[in-house]
């Protein structure tokens, strides 16, 4: 979807409820010159109001998630996947974990609460808050539990509706995994406390709901400890004001709200026990650059409790704020209600609802609350279709002033390059690292990059370039980087030098200046690491962003790897799983889970370094590296010619993680097509032309893994040392066989 030349940044922290909204009502209608970017920690979002189904087993991951990336997608944004950990208010930028600031012009924090846990003595608990990680030690939990059986002791601490209802979903689900372990089950072996600091659990519900509540803890034999604190968890056991010590197993915490810790250091207006300080239109008090909603900010005249119905009411408002007051009008202001209705499930499909004096127990109640949470996560997973555009015609940018007029008028040749004063400073911010073999590179810039070879040394070149695949420069930038390298790793090459050609999308020289930046600190990222000198290269704007290296190595002329050489009763040795090409197609179509991206791009991330060394220590007598012809065309030019044959076994293959649900599906890279040309060489043998795994062969691969024949009988070490080196999904995936000239394959698969 075109949105016009960049004039605006607004960025979005946190991927929590409210922030659902903005994204979603920005899909809807975006703003033309408005470019979003979200920042979130993990890309699967938890929904609160799910998570105690979620505990007892009554949804799924899928279910109690929102999937950002898809999401986020719709909108239009640059999905970031880091942490934040401060800002920088002075040069308006927030400052991430892992990666370079991200600067912005608007800024909306949305990042949550974490449980406040005691000072010291607080090893062994589990807070509720960042529900993310919460929801991973949950999992742990139960997987012990499953694998040991035997009685469990575990304790929630926090009287409140959230943790009585956590209390209920935990026993429920822990006997349900003790009795499929062949333990206790209903009968005995969970025991379930409930610790509160308050004269009795439920604080402020309705009388006749605090009853009926106490009366379901006390139906499952759930133990409750009220008006005394907990300080905390020592040698396995916690540990309350009183002195008292009861042993446990797990302790889940899930008591009042506190900030996170940065937000002290970052300027803004705070409360008194941390929280950012709102007006009435969700802007910072202090900063009306500054938008937040949800758990981390409280409203300086409408406080109210710290609860998942609040930051879900305030994404409508904040949405047509951020919207406001990126068209330059004014915000407009909020109040939210003062009551809401509580529904706590006791996980036996009934729930104790509460609206006012109205309070009730049953089966309604239930599937009154299922009703709304399924509603909620209908509407965030999903999305209706988008026409270029959004649901309306473009209006024309907010403020056409010269630089968007200028960009929807760009020069082609030298008038497309990017500007020198910009990028001098971005060339002023990269370090890249300095090599002695290097006379002329970024250091003292001329026309060209000059480089030595060494005596008794020969250089090996080769040239990589395409569009970008994910929205984040600097992720896009480091997987470039890693591809591009592979073809000197695949022929036992050392990198040298690199050339890059960078394409940055059209924009406020600010804004090409942060994404050429980003681009190259993440490519940088690579490059530093394998010894390779950025040395030069070449800049400019166009419709969308692009980048590749050209890249220079050094190798003994006969220690050197090549593509042709594999001997009959080799092994083929695959370093990484296959599948990119499937996903990012899926993805461009939004049906690609979060997770699943998230998983290629680690893999795409992970340089082959280290596995090319170790294939020419164990042997290795062909290797190439698996990128855009597929593994077939790949191997094809391995064996062509030979005098060979290689023999796949479909089964072996490694695929990325939702690779067959995509393959299964039709979701296929658009060079699929051409890749299957080479079926003619390919004899199938016993597998069948439907099999995902089949199609796999000829899927485009970026920043693929090495494909090496080795010795047969160093093969299983060979395996042994890639999985000790990193290469978890490292793989045996076939053989070569002497070729029967008559059969004219070359490639066998069963």
């Amino acid at each position: 979807m075109d949105r016009g030349p960049v004039e605006t940044d607004l960025v979005l922290l946190g991927g929590g409820h409210s922030h659902l909204a903005v994204l979603r009502s920005f899909g809807m209608k975006p703003v033309p010159g408005v470019r979003l970017t979200l920042i979130a920690k993990d890309v699967h979002t938890p929904y609160s109001g799910m998570l105690p189904g979620l505990v007892a087993g009554l949804y799924g991951f899928d279910e109690a998630h929102v999937d950002l990336r898809p999401l986020a997608a719709f909108a239009g944004a640059r999905l970031y996947r880091a942490s934040g950990i401060g800002l920088d208010l002075e040069r308006k930028r927030v400052l991430c974990d892992g990666r370079p600031p991200v600067p912005f012009d608007y800024l909306s924090i949305n990042v949550g609460s974490t449980p406040r846990l005691p000072d010291g003595r607080a090893d062994g608990i589990v807070p509720v808050k960042p529900i993310g990680e919460f929801v991973a030690r949950w999992e742990a939990l139960l997987e012990r539990v499953r694998r040991h059986g035997g009685p469990v002791r575990i304790a929630v601490v926090g009287g409140g509706p959230g943790g009585v209802e956590l209390t209920l979903a935990a026993h429920r689900r822990l006997n349900e995994a003790l009795a499929a372990a062949g333990g206790g089950g209903d009968a005995g072996g969970v025991e379930c406390h409930l610790f509160t600091d308050t004269p009795e659990i439920l604080p402020g519900l309705h009388p006749r709901a605090r009853r009926l509540l106490r009366n379901a803890l006390a139906s499952r034999g759930v133990l409750v400890h009220a008006g005394e604190a907990v300080l905390g968890v020592a040698d396995g056991a916690l540990v309350r004001g009183n002195g008292d010590e009861y042993p446990m197993d797990e302790v889940l915490w899930v008591t009042e709200a506190g900030a996170a810790p940065w937000l002290r250091a970052t300027g803004l207006a705070l409360t008194d026990d941390g929280f950012i300080r709102l007006r009435d239109t969700l802007q910072s008090v202090s900063r009306p650059d500054v938008f937040a909603a949800g758990d981390v900010a409280t409203m300086d005249r409408h406080p109210r409790d710290k609860a998942g119905v609040y930051a879900v009411r305030q994404g409508k408002p904040l949405a047509r704020n951020l919207r406001r007051i990126a068209e330059g009008r004014e915000p407009r202001p909020f109040r939210p209600q003062r009551t809401h209705l509580v529904l706590v499930g006791t996980a036996d499909g009934e729930a104790v609802g509460v609206r006012g004096p109205l309070v009730w127990r049953g089966g309604s109640a239930w599937r009154l609350k299922d009703r709304i949470d399924r509603r909620f996560m209908r509407r965030y997973g999903e999305l209706p279709e988008m026409a270029p555009g959004g649901r309306g015609a473009p209006a024309p940018p907010p403020r056409a002033d010269r630089a968007a007029v200028d960009a929807l008028m760009r020069c082609g040749g030298c008038g497309a390059k990017v500007g020198s004063d910009t990028l001098g400073r971005v060339l002023a911010r990269l370090k890249p690292v300095v090599r002695d073999d290097v006379l002329v590179g970024l250091d003292a810039p001329d026309d060209a990059a000059v480089a030595t070879v060494p005596v008794g040394k020969v250089s090996v070149q080769s040239v990589d370039f395409f569009r970008a695949f994910v929205a984040d420069p600097y992720v896009f930038g480091a997987v470039t980087a890693n591809h591009c390298l592979n073809d000197l790793f695949a022929m036992g090459a050392r990198p040298q030098t690199a050339l890059a050609v960078a394409t940055v999308p059209f924009g406020r020289p600010s804004k090409v200046e942060d994404d050429l930046f980003q681009m190259l600190a993440g490519a940088l990222s690579v490059l530093d690491e394998a010894g390779c000198a950025l040395v030069g290269g070449h800049s400019g704007e166009g419709a969308e962003m692009a980048l590749g290296f050209a890249v220079n190595g050094l190798a003994d002329p006969d220690g050197m790897l090549r593509k042709r050489g594999a001997r009959p009763g080799d092994s083929l040795v695959l370093t990484k799983p296959l599948g990119t090409g499937t996903l990012f197609a899926a993805d461009m179509r939004g049906r690609a889970k979060g997770r699943w991206i998230d998983e290629a791009l680690a893999v795409m991330s992970r340089s082959n370094a280290a596995a090319a060394g170790i294939l020419r220590d164990f042997g290795a007598s062909a290797t190439t590296d698996v990128t855009g012809f597929g593994l077939a065309g790949h191997l094809a030019e391995m064996v062509e010619g030979q005098g060979v044959v290689a023999e796949l076994a479909l089964d072996a293959l490694p695929l990325l993680s939702g690779a067959i649900d995509t393959l299964g599906a039709g979701f296929l890279s658009t060079l699929d097509l051409e890749n299957r040309r080479v079926e003619s060489r390919v004899r199938r043998g016993r597998a069948p032309t439907d099999d995902p795994r089949y199609a796999a062969l000829f899927d485009p691969q970026t920043a693929g893994g090495l494909l090496a024949s080795v010795p047969h009988a160093r093969a299983d070490d060979c395996l042994a040392a890639l999985t000790v080196a990193g290469y978890a999904d490292a793989a045996v995936v076939g053989t070569v066989r002497e070729g029967d000239p008559a059969d004219g394959a070359s490639i066998a698969v069963s």
